[in-house]
């Protein structure tokens, strides 16, 4: 069997998209469970040949961070786009490294599936091939309007509907792109334009674009079948440390100042470390100490923020969306209400989620048990996630 080539998938995500007659640009708008350009973004996440995902989004502050929002937790870098297309474009193959193969794809269009993306990837078996697109015959009769009428057909023979994503050799986009002028609504056209061959795959109905007012309804009967392949996971996390004389301890991602610290393998985050395996319990992979055994010297004194950023990451590859997350802290020394909010906010930021998805509390055991002495410090934590249901029995 000859292996795929790994690519960089672009999703362009920046245009306004108000023909669709929605509140919000059409890309953000809610389809089944999740926004429109989430069902993308999921696509490319689970699919094992995709090395990195960017999300272009809008310039302006409210959509950027509204794509932010709804990228949470999928692992991709979602950048600030132009104002054209082609500058978005640009954009995201400014932040693509030194792929081998990008996919450009268009956020408005959510059917995406994995098949879809192998049958572009193979096309790339033939060295002479500098590009590949999804199309779809033209079966309507075509004509060409003057003044308001029909003035006569068009031969469609020969003629098709292009598709994204559309599947290019890095290389190829970028001489391309150097020697355009102009906007552009069409990388493979400026491929073409620059001598690059472009191959054709089958597209689907379900590669079909969100465009005018009516569509998302027609696109949600279209998906019909996958919207209800999801179900929600909880997991639990407990995780006790001992307190001994330091200078301040780690909680949650944050230095606390305190005449006291964790004791523990790693910096001993006990807050980190219980949502470590309430994560890795909602996705069935086990526990922190099977990741990461306190036997193991490269682990000795690290961050915990690793710890569970690798357990977001398992949880994204298997196509989890993280829902919330709620905590609790048992001690009776430091006071965690003065650093609440930055907890919060730092658990948030290696989550990849939005703050308000973080609950941090406090309690003390009324100077009751080892916490109650002072002995150590308790954290429990509780995570809820979304995961695919054709995917809940493993990799």
């Amino acid at each position: 069997m000859i292996s795929q080539p790994t690519f960089v998938a672009i999703i362009v995500a920046g245009g306004r998209g108000l023909r669709a007659g929605l509140p919000i640009p059409k890309q953000f708008a809610t389809l089944g469970n999740r926004a429109v350009l989430r069902w993308s973004v999921d696509a490319f996440a689970t699919h094992p040949a995709c090395e990195r995902i960017i999300v272009v989004a809008p310039d302006e502050d409210a959509g950027f961070a509204l794509a932010e929002q709804i990228c949470a937790g999928s692992g991709a870098l979602v950048i600030r786009g132009g104002i054209e297309r082609i500058d978005s474009v640009k954009a995201g193959m400014a932040a693509a490294g030194d792929a081998t193969v990008i996919l450009i794809h268009d956020a408005a269009r959510p059917g995406l599936e994995g098949c879809q993306i192998d049958h572009l990837l193979a096309a790339f078996r033939d060295p002479d091939i500098a590009g590949v697109v999804p199309v779809l015959p033209v079966a309507d009769t075509l004509a060409r309007i003057e003044g308001g009428y029909v003035s006569g057909d068009i031969d469609r023979s020969g003629a098709v509907r292009v598709q994204t994503p559309q599947a290019f050799r890095h290389a190829a986009l970028l001489a391309a792109h150097a020697s355009w002028n102009g906007p552009a609504t069409d990388d493979a056209s400026m491929v073409r334009a620059n001598g690059g061959i472009i191959a054709i795959v089958e597209g689907h109905r379900r590669l079909n674009k969100i465009t005018k007012e009516g569509d998302l309804e027609a696109m949600q009967s279209i998906l019909a079948g996958g919207l209800p392949q999801w179900r929600t996971a909880i997991g639990n996390g407990y995780d006790v440390h001992r307190l001994i004389p330091g200078e301040g301890l780690w909680l949650g991602g944050h230095f606390i100042n305190h005449d006291r610290r964790l004791e523990g393998h790693s910096d001993a985050d006990v807050l980190l470390h219980a949502i470590t395996d309430a994560v890795l319990g909602a996705i069935g992979a086990g526990d922190i100490g099977q990741h990461f055994p306190p036997s193991d010297e490269r682990w000795r004194g690290a961050s915990s923020d690793a710890f569970l950023a690798h357990a977001c990451t398992l949880a994204s590859k298997r196509g989890a969306v993280i829902d919330h997350v709620d905590t609790t802290v048992i001690c009776e020394a430091p006071k965690i209400g003065p650093h609440r909010e930055m907890i919060r906010a730092r658990i948030a930021a290696i989550m990849g989620v939005a703050i308000d998805q973080v609950s941090v509390k406090a309690t003390t055991t009324e100077k009751l048990g080892f916490t109650g002495r002072g002995e150590g410090i308790a954290a429990m934590a509780s995570v809820s996630l979304m995961l695919p249901r054709h995917r809940a029995q493993g990799d």
